[in-house]
């Protein structure tokens, strides 16, 4: 999959609402595509819909593909209901601060994406000019 061509946000814009939904979308498709516990139709869709030999709508409309989608979300409910009350509240905690990483990272590429506008209003971009250092 290395050498193939990989979709970008804008590809998935006919299921997304936005382009912030969209990025998230691909950044999803990526970790199934890669994650070797994943395997079978799911991790076959999400390589599909990534290397663009298939669009995330009729990958939606695929019924191999949605009964794969449904039987890992049964796996998920059937693991969730048979834990014990310490075990939610560990994953509970583990999820938050799962969370607020993904958010941080988020944040961190969102500013990455956003920053060459942003410098373009500061006048911060260039070296030597005014504007190089700041106060904290």
């Amino acid at each position: 999959m290395s050498n193939e061509r990989q979709i970008q946000d804008e590809d998935l814009m006919d299921v997304a609402h936005d382009p912030e939904q969209a990025h998230r979308l691909r950044k999803a498709l990526k970790v199934l595509a890669e994650n070797p516990h994943v395997g079978g139709k799911l991790q076959e869709m999400a390589q599909e819909v990534l290397a663009g030999r298939i669009g995330m709508k009729d990958a939606i409309q695929t019924p191999g593909y949605m009964d794969a989608i449904g039987d890992r979300l049964g796996e998920i409910r059937r693991a969730a209901e048979n834990q014990t009350m310490a075990e939610r509240e560990e994953s509970r905690e583990k999820f938050a601060v799962w969370q607020r990483e993904q958010e941080a990272k988020e944040d961190e590429e969102r500013a990455e994406r956003d920053g060459p506008s942003l410098n373009i209003v500061t006048g911060s971009s260039r070296r030597g000019g005014r504007g190089h250092g700041h106060r904290g």
